[in-house]
């Protein structure tokens, strides 16, 4: 489905309204194919957003998970390998790349 959709019923952590609505909101750009609506589709669009929030909100708390009134919390970023974790996983992977004093060569065949 939408990879951009988090999962929101957690064991520990409630989700936020935001964060409902934000999974709504990306249902709804999925099955559109639209990232905004036109002028004329507008009140659609955000019809559809209200109505499956609604409907997300109220299986989240049939199925014991809760919901709080806030903003979209936005997950932690994935921390990035340094130089030196990146510069071993290019070899790894046989990537071309430049040492500190070698220009980045084609590798031969």
């Amino acid at each position: 489905m939408c990879r951009s959709i988090r999962t929101l019923r957690h064991q520990h952590d409630p989700a936020t309204t935001g964060e409902v609505e934000a999974a709504a909101r990306q249902y709804v750009r999925k099955v559109s194919g639209f990232r905004q609506p036109s002028a004329r589709n507008a009140e659609a669009f955000d019809l559809a957003i209200a109505e499956i929030a609604a409907a997300s909100q109220r299986l989240i708390l049939a199925m014991g998970g809760e919901v709080e009134p806030g903003p979209d919390r936005k997950p932690p970023a994935r921390p990035r390998p340094d130089g030196e974790e990146r510069h071993e996983r290019d070899h790894r992977l046989g990537r071309m790349h430049a040492h500190a004093d070698e220009p980045v060569t084609a590798p031969s065949a």
